[in-house]
């Protein structure tokens, strides 16, 4: 979660600032009922030597456990290997955060281990739990 509204408003500026780069990856997440936007998604590190890309996600408190960012994750990872040419994407969470490994499952990623103190969130430095699926696992499905 961020910190706060500045921080969340300095991240949407930096991204609209970036709107033209074709390599730039963020989406909204937007409640279907009303359109009203409750997160995002995007690429948040891209390692062009092996084609690869980490998916970052936010999405409000009262939206959690409802298969929303699932329903986003999976979408995101389609388009970056079927449109986009990536050939590796993967996600990690805070092993305090469990239920963001559930989303990553749910979308298809395969759980390939824990770095030890390897993330820093608004709690301090965690452990890091990785997931990740190539092209080739993701089209042979």
């Amino acid at each position: 979660a961020h910190s706060s509204k500045d921080v969340t408003k300095s991240l949407i500026d930096l991204w609209v600032s970036k709107n033209e780069d074709m390599k730039n990856y963020q989406w909204c997440i937007e409640w279907k009922a009303n359109h009203q936007a409750i997160g995002s998604i995007g690429v948040v590190r891209m390692d062009e030597g092996i084609n690869g890309v980490e998916i970052g996600y936010c999405i409000g408190e009262d939206y959690w456990n409802k298969g929303i960012t699932s329903e986003a994750l999976k979408e995101i990872i389609k388009f970056l290997f079927e449109e986009a040419g990536c050939n590796r994407i993967s996600a990690r969470h805070d092993v305090n955060n469990p239920n963001s490994g559930e989303v990553m499952k749910k979308a298809g990623l395969l759980y390939e281990g824990t770095l030890l103190e390897a993330g820093k969130n608004n709690t301090g430095i965690c452990d890091m739990a990785v997931y990740g699926i190539t092209k080739r696992l993701y089209l042979n499905k």
